[in-house]
């Protein structure tokens, strides 16, 4: 008597690297933490290296890793990143081993980088990669956003501004563009994503065997 089939829902899959991109202002922090809430620890947030200094309340190795340049330009000559990049002068970057890992067990991460960053996991790791860009509803929207904050002088919301023009440029080279008119709306529209991405084919490692058992 054949053996009975493995349940559809316990299926092996890989990973997958979720990229939450937008311009400051634009709600990518708050739809991160909802998601990473909702999905209780079946996604975990990357956590990068970097050489600026450590913040009142941060914890190295759950916010970032902290480093030296040496270190990290080290790092970077070993390839052992998936993606780097320098920002207002310190140094971020993705260490490779722990999200590969982390992959082929099935681990989903998310991440939060600019378009830049992007664009490198895209290119090193395209088939594990599903990114999605935050635009807001209004550039009007966005400046009132960035002003209620009530923390940054004229000089730097206008530098805020100027940036995000520039990194809104890049909405086309994402595989999804959400606009955060709605917070809980837009949150629904990103967390189907994320469900949908994995189930696609490509991913379910565990499918060939349990279509083989249904054959067989």
């Amino acid at each position: 008597m054949a053996e009975s089939a493995p349940s559809p829902h316990d299926l092996p899959r890989r990973g997958l690297m979720f990229i939450l991109s937008s311009p400051s202002g634009a709600g990518k922090t708050t739809i991160a933490k909802k998601l990473l809430a909702a999905e209780d620890g079946a996604v975990a947030m990357s956590v990068s290296v970097t050489t600026r200094p450590i913040r009142p309340g941060e914890v190295d190795g759950r916010d970032y890793h902290f480093t030296d340049e040496a270190d990290f330009r080290s790092r970077v000559a070993e390839d052992a990143f998936l993606e780097w990049a320098e920002v207002f002068g310190n140094l971020y970057g993705t260490p490779r081993a722990q999200v590969v890992s982390g992959l082929e067990q099935g681990r989903d991460y998310l991440f939060d980088v600019d378009w830049q960053g992007a664009q490198q996991l895209s290119q090193r790791a395209g088939a594990d990669v599903v990114s999605v860009f935050l635009l807001p509803p209004s550039i009007e929207e966005l400046e009132h956003r960035l002003r209620s904050r009530g923390t940054d002088s004229e000089e730097v919301i206008q530098g805020r501004m100027d940036r995000a023009r520039a990194e809104m440029s890049h909405w086309s080279e994402y595989d999804y563009v959400v606009v955060n008119d709605d917070v809980e709306l837009c949150f629904s529209k990103v967390h189907s994503i994320l469900k949908a991405e994995r189930l696609k084919r490509t991913r379910q490692t565990g499918l060939v065997d349990f279509a083989r058992g249904l054959t067989s």
